[in-house]
This record gives C-alpha cells, sequence and structure tokens, in this order.
C-alpha cells in the first residue's frame, strides 16, 4: 500500500527586536561589562561605573544615619548636617542659612532645597539667593559660595511664613548625596511702630525780638523692620503761628531767627537722633541746624530723621523756636497745628 504524504508550508516571518537603553541625550549600545566592572566610562554625553558582586538591597536609614551598601555609596560624599537656618534681623522677607558640610572636601557643591509646604512642593535656592523652581548646574555651590561661616541671605521670601529647608552635596562624578536632614525658622510680618512724645507745646508770652524756644522738646519714637528703613516728616497747617483775632500769621521760615534780618519767623530745629539698634537714625539736612538756625514747617511735607535699614528703638528729638517783633499784633489765640507722619520702606 502506498502511503501519500503531504506536506503543507506555511510563511512565517520572525521579526527580533533589541530595546537599547537610551534617553534623549544618550544610547547605550553595549551596556555589558567583565569581571571587576567598569570605572568612569565615559562619551561626551554619559558616563556610567558599575561592578560585578554588588551587594543587593537597600540602604538602611536611621533618624541620625543612613547607610547603604556597595560601590555607589562608597563614592558618595557625606550627607550634610542640618544647616543653621535662622532669622536674625527679625526680617519679613529673607532669611540666612549656614552649611553644615559634614566634613567634605572644600571643593564639594551643595545644593539648597526650600519649602513653605513641608515640601510638598520643592524650590531651590538659585545661584543669585533668590528662589526658583528649577535647580541647574550653577546652584552647585561650595561652601565658600554660599558665604562660608557667614552663611548666604535667601532673599525674596513671604512675610509671616515657616520655611523648611535640607542640603545634598556633590564632589565630582558619582557621588551626589541625597538630601540630609532638614531646618526650618520663619519670617516676620511688616512692622512699623511710631510715637510722639506730647500733644500739646504752650510758648507762652513771646519776647518781642527774642529767639524763643518751646518750653519741652518733641521726641518721635520710631521702630521699624523695613528693609529700605524709613523716614519721619513734618508740615504745618497754618504756615506759621496765624491768630484769628489778630488777622496776623508770624511766617514760618528757613533762616537764622536771631538775624535782624528776621523781624519774625517761627520753624523747627533737629536736637538728635538716637536708637536702640539697627539704622542708624539722623536727621536730615534740611532741619540739621545749629544755634537760632531753623527749617519751615509748612504745608510742604519735609522728612526731619530718616534711616536707610530697619531700626529699633530709633528716638527722634527736635523743638520749635519762634520770634515776634515789636509791630506783631497782640493776641492770645496764636498757634499751629503741626503734622508728625512716620513710614517704613519696605
Amino acid at each position: 500500500m502506498l502511503n501519500k504524504i503531504k506536506i503543507f508550508l506555511i510563511p512565517t516571518s520572525f521579526v527580533f527586536l533589541l530595546v537599547m537603553p537610551a534617553s534623549p541625550s544618550y544610547k547605550l549600545k553595549d551596556f555589558g561589562f567583565g569581571s571587576g566592572g567598569t570605572a568612569g566610562s565615559a562619551s561626551p554625553n554619559y558616563s556610567i561605573e558599575a561592578i560585578t558582586g554588588e551587594v543587593s538591597g537597600g540602604k538602611e536609614t536611621g533618624v541620625n544615619y543612613n547607610f547603604g551598601p556597595g560601590l555607589i555609596f562608597t563614592n558618595q560624599a557625606n550627607v550634610p548636617g542640618a544647616p543653621t537656618f535662622d532669622n536674625p534681623g527679625s526680617y519679613y522677607n529673607k532669611l540666612r542659612i549656614i552649611l553644615n558640610t559634614s566634613s567634605n572636601p572644600t571643593d564639594t557643591k551643595y545644593a539648597i532645597a526650600i519649602s513653605d509646604d513641608d515640601f510638598v512642593t520643592t524650590e531651590y535656592v538659585q545661584s543669585d539667593d533668590t528662589v526658583g523652581t528649577v535647580l541647574g548646574s550653577e546652584d552647585y555651590q561650595t561652601y565658600s559660595d554660599w558665604g562660608g561661616a557667614s552663611g548666604t541671605t535667601v532673599i525674596g521670601l513671604s512675610p509671616g511664613t515657616e520655611y523648611k529647608v535640607m542640603v545634598k552635596a556633590i564632589q565630582g562624578k558619582f557621588t551626589e548625596t541625597g538630601y540630609g536632614p532638614e531646618a526650618s525658622t520663619s519670617t516676620v510680618n511688616p512692622t512699623l511702630s511710631f510715637n510722639i512724645s506730647t500733644n500739646s507745646i504752650d510758648f507762652g508770652d513771646l519776647i518781642p525780638g527774642s529767639v524763643n524756644n518751646s518750653p519741652q522738646n518733641i521726641v518721635a519714637s520710631f521702630s521699624t523692620n523695613g528693609e529700605h528703613g524709613g523716614k519721619i516728616y513734618v508740615s504745618g497747617s497754618n504756615e506759621g503761628l496765624s491768630s484769628i483775632a489778630a488777622n496776623h500769621t508770624i511766617n514760618t521760615v528757613s533762616d537764622n531767627l536771631a538775624s535782624v534780618s528776621v523781624p519774625e519767623g517761627f520753624g523747627a530745629q533737629g536736637v538728635s537722633a538716637t536708637q536702640t539698634s539697627g539704622g542708624p537714625l539722623t536727621i536730615a539736612a534740611f532741619y540739621d541746624q545749629d544755634n537760632d538756625v531753623v527749617g519751615a514747617t509748612d504745608q510742604t511735607i519735609r522728612d526731619i530723621f530718616n534711616t536707610a535699614g530697619p531700626i529699633i528703638g530709633g528716638d527722634g528729638t527736635f523743638l520749635l523756636k519762634a520770634k515776634s517783633s515789636l509791630t506783631t499784633p497782640s493776641a492770645s489765640d496764636y498757634q499751629e497745628t503741626l503734622t508728625v507722619i512716620a513710614s517704613g520702606s519696605f
């Protein structure tokens, strides 16, 4: 009996796919290595380091330490300890940070992460001390670049806000650490306090032809944490001592009241400017006069004291001087209303 055998051929094609490790910046066409591993293999766009026999498993962590096995962890720089993070000047828009190098070499570079919401979102201290959302290579700086023992002041922060920071280190290829422990502090709210020592001054009777000083000085007390300090201003409503009954005004002047060429006049003179800290508080040149020279207190608002920086316990003292003449009409209602204003430059 003859057996018939039929053979059916089914065309089949095979496709072999090989996916290489790649990114937009590099492609590793061969990432194998022999016994002993490889160190520092590199191209213009990438570097790789690996070793056979690497211990498996993750790193061990605790409150005060991190421990990881193997070559990569051995190469890493020391994880920076918690930095000093404080507000030495009662700042409302900046804070100071002093890095903890944890004995890393001087060429080690550090990056600083900062957050105002407990690192739900993370930003980074930039090389110009501002805060940004991107950490660039230029934002890794040495301990010296970050101000050394004096630290650096992080600027552009929000008032009345708690911030947290943490720092990581890198010292060459394959050495970047994770972030170290956190430190926290807060900015304060902008502040300004102001007071004057008296709200009424009575000259009494003016002796014609003589310069009469106010019986007491006026002290303007001033404190502010304004980054650019602040000023105290003075102005007058009546432009001098005005009498309704006599229909006459002893005009305010900027002159030497003792001069015979000035028959009558009224004005203010700075006496002193002091502070507990900060400042310093100074007398504005227009009122910084001697003897019987005064500055006018008209309706123009002029600064009488100023400071270029935050100040605590500032006291600006000034007095008033007046002179009448033999022809000045007599009256008991000569008066002036002075307005004293304080402002901060935030």
